[in-house]
This record gives C-alpha cells, sequence and structure tokens, in this order.
C-alpha cells in the first residue's frame, strides 16, 4: 500500500509526538530558580536521607551527587567521611546525623554543601521490573544552615536500564538548575 507524502509526513509527526509524549510521562521534577553562587567555592556532599525501603539508598545517591559536582567543576569538593555504621531502614537518626555532618562542615570551612532525601529507589515488580528513582536535593549554605535551592523529581527508566544510571539523569538534570551560576 503505498500512502501520498502528505499523509505519510502526518504519520511520522503523529508518531513522534506520541514519543515525546512517552518520554515526558517518565519524569517528572520541579525546582526552584538558581541561586546566586560564589563560583570556585569549596563544596561537600552531606549525608542523604533515606525514606526507602532500600537499604544504602542514601549512601548511594550521596555517591553519585558527589561525582556529579566533581563533574560540574564548581570547586573543590571536600569528601566527607561519614560513620561507617550503616544506615537502618527508618533511620529517626537522619536529623541528628545531618546537623553533625554540617558542624563538620563549618569547621572545615566549606562554603556550600548538597544535601538531599531519597524517597524512591528500586526496580518496580512486574514483568519489566522498571528502574525507578525519587530524591529530593538541597544547596545549603553551610555558614548559616540555610537552603538556598531545592529541587525534587522521580523518574522511572526503561526495563534495562540500570536503576543507578536512571537516578544519575535525574539528579543531573535537578543540578544542572541549581548549579547554573556557580559554573
Amino acid at each position: 500500500m503505498h500512502f501520498p507524502r502528505s499523509i505519510a509526513h502526518r504519520c511520522a509527526a503523529l508518531a513522534a509526538a506520541c514519543s515525546l509524549a512517552l518520554l515526558a510521562a517518565c519524569s517528572t521534577t520541579d525546582r526552584a530558580r538558581a541561586p546566586e553562587l560564589q563560583a570556585q567555592a569549596s563544596w561537600t556532599v552531606l549525608p542523604f536521607a533515606n525514606h526507602t525501603e532500600t537499604p544504602l539508598a542514601g549512601n548511594r545517591a550521596e555517591a553519585i551527587a558527589e561525582a556529579l559536582l566533581l563533574s560540574k567543576s564548581v570547586g573543590r569538593v571536600v569528601h566527607y567521611q561519614a560513620s561507617t555504621q550503616q544506615e537502618a531502614l527508618f533511620d529517626a537518626g537522619d536529623g541528628q546525623r545531618q546537623q553533625q555532618a554540617l558542624a563538620w562542615a563549618r569547621g572545615q570551612q566549606i562554603r556550600y554543601a548538597l544535601t538531599g532525601t531519597v524517597d524512591e529507589w528500586r526496580y518496580k515488580v512486574g514483568v519489566d521490573g522498571e528502574p525507578a528513582a525519587g530524591v529530593t536535593l538541597r544547596i545549603v549554605d553551610v555558614a548559616s544552615g540555610d537552603t538556598l535551592w531545592a529541587g525534587t523529581g522521580g523518574k522511572s527508566g526503561w526495563s534495562r536500564e540500570a536503576l543507578s544510571a536512571v537516578a544519575q539523569k535525574l539528579m543531573r538534570d535537578l543540578l544542572d538548575t541549581g548549579l547554573a551560576s556557580a559554573r
């Protein structure tokens, strides 16, 4: 069967629009406008709260966040050496751990800290087992403890994608906005 050229173009445009709509449905993000940040400042990644049923999801997100900060060339990134105690499920000590880390950062005279919360970190149940990640990121002024920027989002991937890759894409998209003035 041979279609006239205009119908073929319309079908191709419709297929492209459907593909874009499908891809857009896989990710949701909300973020504030980029704050004015000091270029080439000192940074650290503070502990992430794990609000999932996945052990060590916060630690995994922290590692990705630190690598992303380094890749963005924001300045000197000082590694925070967290305690060797593993995070527990439903850890009630998140606030205390966060305050201790913030005090450490002040002692190191670090300018900014990236911290956050992991709300989803899993493979969805089902035939495809799609990876799904949900995070909230915050940029904190270490001296005052004030949140300068926040972004949150959730993203799912295809069945053959790694969960860490989905989380990395999500966190990179969020940080592109938050760090826009730091480069």
